[in-house]
């Protein structure tokens, strides 16, 4: 493969058909130190069995999981069900670990007690969303911010000393949605006189949920830097809230849509970002599967993270090629 004659579009395309039949094109061989951490979110299986997902976590290339409650999965259900050793057992059985327990559901003033689980099992972050109000502008909005700082204070102080880190996602239509409400809630966070002096909140960045405009996702990842915690690879696509033919639901999965990731993860690189990223969309309805089976299911983060990899390594020129 000539990388350095072609243009990024015709790169990647070559690169995901390579990936198809499992072939790793040479110019991915990168010697560079940066990469990628991945986590697979458990909500991508649906509600399938913990037996049938967690054989596929290292298949997806991660060694580490983001566990997902109802209505989007039931395995944090499902783990609760079958007790603390069986399901220790089969993460040791499968020679995986906990990462996240993701807990839209709680909200952030009620985490302690999940803190305490994520920590039992050696997992290290709960990702929530700041809830409302979202139709807040200007210095209302700021204001607003400041206040959830503030709130947070008492769960910052548990997740210190549990070893936890708080990941606030930019959710639609929540106090932490804009770019600007993000910049906001990150600077506050770290300038405060004695609040989380380890960085034990930050912000679970979803692209999805901003305008599709690499240059400005690029900005705000190196306006956040250590206050980057988290980073789900996902884009809008056609969306996700009501029912698409398939091959327009996944559009939201990178390589699949139009978003172009090569500044992105060039961004995550600048920072030396050292979080996790996990390839993610959202089904519709939530509770199931991406795909039809684990297997596929499997292909398709595979599928999305063979194009991430690409985008670490892009041939000469390929950034100039939009």
């Amino acid at each position: 493969m000539n990388c350095g004659k072609m243009g990024r579009r015709e790169f990647l395309e070559r690169m995901l058909g390579s990936a198809a039949v499992g072939v790793v094109p040479a110019p991915l061989q990168s010697s560079d130190k940066f990469r990628l951490r991945y986590i697979i979110a458990s909500s991508m299986y649906g509600r399938m069995s913990l037996a049938e997902v967690l054989p596929e976590v290292r298949r997806a290339g991660a060694e580490h999981l983001d566990i997902w409650p109802e209505g989007h999965a039931n395995h944090r259900e499902q783990a609760e069900a079958m007790g603390r050793r069986q399901f220790a057992a089969m993460l040791k059985q499968h020679r995986l670990k906990l990462g996240i327990l993701t807990r839209y559901d709680l909200g952030p003033y009620d985490l302690q007690d999940e803190m305490q689980v994520a920590r039992r099992f050696g997992g290290s972050m709960i990702i929530c969303g700041s809830r409302g109000p979202g139709n807040l502008r200007g210095d209302a909005r700021k204001a607003a911010v400041k206040e959830f700082v503030e709130k947070m204070k008492p769960h910052i102080a548990a997740a210190e000393k549990a070893g936890i880190t708080i990941g606030i996602e930019n959710h639609g239509n929540s106090l932490i949605e804009s770019p600007d409400s993000i910049r906001w809630f990150a600077e506050l966070a770290r300038r405060r006189p004695g609040f989380a002096p380890s960085g034990r909140i930050g912000i679970a960045l979803a692209p999805y949920h901003l305008p599709q405009d690499p240059a400005l996702i690029a900005k705000l990842i190196a306006d956040l830097g250590k206050r980057l915690v988290h980073f789900y690879a996902w884009q809008y696509g056609m969306g996700c809230q009501e029912k698409l033919p398939k091959e327009q639901e996944l559009l939201q999965l990178p390589g699949r849509g139009g978003l172009d990731f090569i500044p992105i993860v060039a961004a995550l690189k600048n920072i030396e970002y050292k979080g996790w990223t996990e390839v993610f969309m959202h089904p519709f309805p939530r509770g199931i599967p991406i795909m039809p089976t684990a297997a596929e299911v499997t292909a398709e983060i595979n599928r999305a993270r063979d194009y991430l990899e690409a985008c670490l390594s892009p041939p000469p020129g390929a950034q100039a090629d939009t």
